[in-house]
């Protein structure tokens, strides 16, 4: 039996204080990660027109800490997720590319920063979440932001974001002025540790839910993942309006030595998606001091440098992301990509 998804408002209400998630029976699990059928060439070129060289820019967003940056705006269980968006990455995008009163959505919500930000910076913020733990903590912090004095519409539905299209309102087609989104990466980056004297270091907070359920983006193959994640985009473009950003927030990580370029992989996702690259942004994990940048890397950062080092491979903190910014396609562009995609499906 379908279920109609469930939708949590911004209602005031205590922090959620939960342990990890479980497994959710009702979820459906069929959902087809079939390989996107290629756009020919000649399509993409012509995305790439406008821009052929997308604009390159530095942002200044860890100036402050990432645990000061989240104080006051975000409860104590927020800290347990395990690849957290920076919270000025999302307020620095949605200042830019939007203005007071635009909305702005994020299919893959997390602990809510993109919604809670956007809210504070005036807009009205909708976002999606699969695993039902966390969408619990992004309506604590929703309302944290309402006791704030924040009146702004905010709301967070739980459902799985390939399935966009049935999940949102119809009447947000067309008026999303702006979309901030990460996709699941890195594991060499995520999560907390404790140091037990005597007994090591414990690693915990390090997954996003149930490892087995594989319903999660998290929890797939890669090439499963970029399928998935073009799914998404593609069902994002419906609901910008013309003119509208898309904009996302990534890095490269490497697996067993080898360099995974996220970034490059992303951008074409965008492309398959209709959606025309226009900015590739340098978003600082480092503070900015005189002439040099200060790392803030994690312990499994720090740890994991420190093996590659020890094996060989001259590698150095990461102090970055890449941020991705497109705009919606033309309708014409649109609908070749979806004739092509016809004929080669009949084909």
């Amino acid at each position: 039996m379908n279920h109609a998804p469930d939708r949590y408002s911004t209602n005031l209400g205590s922090c959620i204080e939960k342990g990890d998630p479980v497994p959710d029976a009702s979820r459906d699990h069929t959902t087809d990660d079939t390989p996107t059928v290629p756009i020919p060439r000649t399509l993409i070129e012509q995305a790439d027109q406008p821009t052929s060289s997308p604009a390159v820019s530095v942002w200044a967003t860890a100036q402050r800490a990432p645990a000061a940056q989240r104080k006051g705006r975000y409860t104590a269980e927020s800290t347990a997720h395990p690849a957290k968006m920076l919270p000025a990455v999302a307020a620095h995008a949605i200042a830019h590319y939007t203005q007071p009163g635009d909305l702005v959505l994020d299919p893959m919500c997390g602990i809510g920063t993109t919604l809670v930000e956007a809210l504070h910076l005036g807009r009205r913020a909708i976002g999606v979440e699969y695993e039902p733990h966390w969408v619990e903590v992004t309506e604590a912090n929703l309302a944290l932001a309402h006791h704030a004095g924040i009146d702004t519409d905010g709301q967070v539905i739980h459902g799985d974001a390939r399935q966009l299209a049935t999940l949102l309102p119809p009447d947000l087609a067309g008026q999303v002025a702006l979309v901030v989104t990460s996709p699941p990466y890195g594991p060499s980056t995520h999560g907390q540790v404790n140091v037990v004297p005597g007994g090591g270091v414990h690693k915990y907070h390090h997954r996003y839910g149930n490892t087995l359920d594989r319903g999660n983006l998290a929890n797939i193959g890669h090439h499963r993942l970029l399928s998935g994640f073009t799914k998404i985009l593609t069902s994002t473009a419906a609901f910008l309006r013309p003119g509208g950003h898309v904009a996302i927030t990534l890095r490269p990580w490497r697996e067993h030595a080898e360099l995974i370029d996220l970034p490059s992989q992303i951008a074409t996702c965008g492309r398959q998606a209709g959606l025309i690259p226009v900015e590739r942004c340098v978003a600082l994990l480092a503070r900015v001091a005189e002439n040099d940048l200060v790392a803030r890397g994690s312990f499994f950062q720090r740890d994991f440098i420190r093996n590659q080092r020890q094996a060989g491979l001259p590698l150095h903190l990461i102090a970055h992301e890449d941020l991705l910014v497109f705009r919606q396609g033309t309708s014409e562009l649109k609908n070749a990509q979806l004739e092509t995609r016809v004929v080669l499906s009949a084909a």
